[in-house]
């Protein structure tokens, strides 16, 4: 919608982070059983512009399960709704914790890797939360 683009007409990126954590918020709470929320956006590639008019798709994917946290993929496709053609514009993960009435973290089912491209994913997301403990560790010493 026009209040949602910038003087170019594109979309602003807080709109489409929006979408994306809403999105992913709904795969992460389907997955936990239960309420979750968002602990960090690790990544945001912006691949491509999305423009005025366009739909806009966010397809939001349980990757990593910790005891508590999700890793959560998000892609974002924009479609041009007169001529139909399908861009990938936005590519984004994001961290979850489910949290139990106290609102304190509480452990989530495993994910089942039905396939190789879940247990792809899942090992990629593994690797990925090793590097942020890591970071995370240099960066306090």
């Amino acid at each position: 919608m026009p209040h949602q683009v910038n003087n170019l007409g594109h979309v602003f990126g807080g709109e489409i982070l929006s979408m994306v954590d809403r999105a992913a918020a709904v795969a992460a709470m389907r997955h936990a059983g239960g309420p979750c929320v968002t602990v960090s956006i690790d990544r945001v590639d912006f691949v491509e512009p999305i423009y005025t008019g366009e739909l806009v798709t966010c397809t939001a994917r349980v990757n990593f399960v910790g005891r508590t946290s999700m890793e959560v993929g998000v892609r974002v496709v924009a479609e041009d709704l007169l001529s139909g053609e399908k861009r990938h514009t936005n590519t984004c993960i994001l961290t979850f914790v489910a949290i139990d009435p106290n609102h304190r973290p509480c452990p989530v089912p495993p994910l089942e890797l039905s396939d190789p491209e879940d247990a792809r994913r899942a090992r990629e997301g593994q690797r990925r939360r090793e590097v942020r403990e890591e970071l995370d560790r240099e960066l306090r010493e």
